[in-house]
């Protein structure tokens, strides 16, 4: 029987190329064998076999070797960068641990002040006594190696009488479990600061070549200690020298500080800046966050600023120096970031607070003199109708405002206790307050929208520019949410129609200002206190209340759905609704009325509530309804 010799020593070539196992190394022989070949090419296989697993041992142990010079290159990187030196311990014990293939390896350190070794790096170890243990001196196998400063192996360390077996050290190791244990010295030139172990959980014999690795790894963190405790003395010198220079440095800072935040404050107030300027000068100045907090913030309040005048005060981790005019508390001067203020930065401090004081009396003052020339103009316009509109226009463009411009006037009322009432201690000087306080809020927002505002009747009149696509309603809804927001309690808002140029026509503005306040007295009967609108949101009582009589307007809001329906259509909703009313509402009366069956009038009744909403026999849209209707009747005789 013949049988293919070159093929089967080819067998070898691909076990190698694939890494089989040494048990593959059998089976070309053996299939050989069972196929008949003779001895001869039995032979020659055997032979083959040998050279091909001679191949793979040089083949294992060049990886091997690889992977130690890999991990030894590894770890002088490591060193090279050294950052953490227990981080650069932990990945010489890993790679050992690996390289060796063992279950446990350690690195113990001496301590020559406790005059004993304790564990500085474990890996692999399960036993929290273990990873505590402290020897004392020349104890156990780690004391045989610091003792000959050479390697020690022991193949069952509990059996071994070469080293000193204590209680303590015995107790750890069985413990942990160990069996098999090599130890290499750490040297520092001649004196060994530590040892470098290995081990097993069962019985191992350590090759020499396994030996040397570890004694690499070793030598390794000898040179990382020895590296470390050279940049710690160098750290220390270095610190020490800093601390010498950092009182000098301070110093310095302190003084260039006190001149540089008296130089951009001075510039400040020069150039017209605000107390936010201020309180971001001071942040890079101090090195720190300042902020201006106002008098009733909860950061002021913690400080316990008052009766400090401007003295700068600490509170935990924050600073505060008030901002305060004439006994008033007007907000502080709030530093975070920097508690460890010296005197210097604290009078620092205190100079910005008086400037920011300075600043805000000379806003205030400017503020309340354009309010009061704000309040002048539109009294000018309310008073005196036969104002020359040139001069209005230009007295309003000073203040930002274009009163060529459509606007609406807005009227405004906080709705507090009602005046004069019996029991309500105060209320005179509970009104007069809420007055002044509407009149402020709404002239900061007639300032910010580029509108007027006046004290009148007990509230506030607002002349506000209308944005295109905006309504008067729209305006006074918002309005009343601005300044309610701002006062924290309700404001009611009465608008009037849009006046379209009110320097063209100043006398308007007073009819606008009279509807405005009829549409807020509405709004308070009707209930609707804290709420903003325009007569158009009125329903019919809005008709009754506006100047304009807008009654075309009114049956569009109220019908046009339908009456728009009728004529896209060419249906007969409207005749059908108003055969509903004038019938008392009853569908039966109505189909006798039109002439209809029944079901047709319970049709259209269905399309009418599509159209103007379920609600629409609520009492009070059927009597606008009905009142649209005869106004809507009324219109077309008049256009036939």
């Amino acid at each position: 029987m013949s049988h293919d010799m070159t093929h089967d020593q080819a067998s070898y070539l691909e076990l190698l190329a694939r890494g089989a196992a040494a048990e593959a190394y059998d089976r070309p022989a053996l299939l050989a064998r069972a196929e008949g070949a003779g001895p001869e090419a039995l032979a020659a296989l055997e032979h083959a076999k040998r050279l091909a697993l001679r191949v793979r041992a040089e083949l294992a142990e060049r990886r091997r070797r690889e992977a130690e010079l890999s991990a030894l290159f590894e770890t002088a990187h490591d060193l090279a960068g050294l950052r953490d030196l227990d981080a650069v311990l932990r990945a010489i014990v890993q790679r050992a641990r690996s390289l060796l293939g063992t279950e446990v390896a350690y690195l113990c350190l001496n301590d020559p002040e406790a005059g004993d070794t304790y564990m500085r790096v474990t890996e692999g170890s399960v036993s929290a006594r273990f990873q505590q243990l402290r020897l004392g001196m020349g104890e156990g196998l780690g004391g045989l190696v610091a003792q000959t400063a050479r390697p020690y192996v022991t193949d069952s360390y509990f059996d071994d009488p070469r080293f000193q077996h204590t209680r303590t050290i015995d107790s750890g190791v069985r413990d942990e479990g160990l069996v098999a244990i090599l130890g290499v010295p750490l040297m520092l030139g001649s004196q060994v600061i530590g040892v470098l172990f290995a081990a097993d959980r069962h019985a191992r014999v350590f090759e020499r070549e396994q030996i040397a690795l570890l004694g690499s790894f070793a030598a390794h963190a000898a040179v990382a200690i020895d590296t470390a405790n050279l940049l710690g003395e160098t750290r220390t010198a270095l610190a020490e020298l800093e601390k010498a220079n950092e009182i000098i440095r301070e110093h310095s800072a302190v003084i260039e500080r006190a001149s540089d935040v008296h130089d951009r404050l001075t510039e400040l107030v020069l150039r017209g800046g605000g107390v936010h300027d201020v309180a971001s000068a001071l942040s890079e100045v101090l090195d720190g966050t300042v902020e201006f907090a106002h008098a009733d913030s909860r950061s002021v309040t913690a400080l316990e600023l008052t009766g400090t005048e401007g003295h700068a005060k600490r509170h935990g981790e924050v600073w505060g120096a008030s901002v305060s005019a004439g006994g008033e508390l007007l907000g502080a001067l709030v530093l975070r970031g920097h508690p460890g203020l010296d005197p210097v930065d604290q009078r620092t401090l205190e100079r910005a607070a008086m400037v920011t004081s300075l600043l805000l009396l000379a806003r205030r003052s400017a503020g309340e003199a354009e309010q009061r020339v704000r309040g002048e103009l539109l009294d000018d316009l309310l008073d005196a109708p036969d104002r020359d509109p040139r001069l209005l226009r230009e007295r309003g463009a000073r203040l930002r405002a274009d009163l060529d411009a459509p606007h609406v006037v807005l009227a405004a009322r906080i709705d507090g206790p009602v005046p004069g009432a019996a029991g309500a201690p105060g209320a005179t000087e509970r009104e007069t307050a809420d007055r002044r306080r509407l009149w402020s809020a709404a002239s900061h927002l007639a300032a910010t929208g580029q509108g007027l505002a006046a004290t009148r009747d007990g509230g506030t009149v607002l002349l506000l520019p209308l944005a295109p696509g905006d309504t008067a309603a729209d305006l006074a809804r918002r309005t009343a949410g601005q300044l309610g927001g701002a006062l924290r309690e309700p404001v009611t808002i009465g608008a009037s129609t849009v006046v379209e140029a009110p320097a063209a026509r100043p006398g308007a503005i007073a009819e606008a200002y009279a509807e405005a306040r009829r549409c807020l007295d509405a709004l308070r009967l009707l209930g609707r206190s804290g709420d903003g609108a325009a007569a158009q949101d009125l329903g019919f009582l809005g008709l009754l209340l506006a100047d304009s009589r807008d009654i075309e307007g009114f049956v569009d809001r109220t019908i046009g759905e339908v009456v728009a329906y009728d004529l896209r259509r060419g249906t007969d909703l409207v005749r059908t609704l108003g055969a509903y009313f004038a019938s008392g509402m009853s569908p039966a009366r109505t189909k006798d009325e039109l002439h209809v069956h029944v079901n047709t009038v319970a049709q259209r009744l269905e399309r009418v509530a599509r159209l103007l909403g379920p609600d629409w026999q609520s009492p009070a849209r059927a009597l606008e309804i009905q009142l649209a209707l005869r106004l809507h009747a009324m219109s077309e005789a008049v256009v036939r």
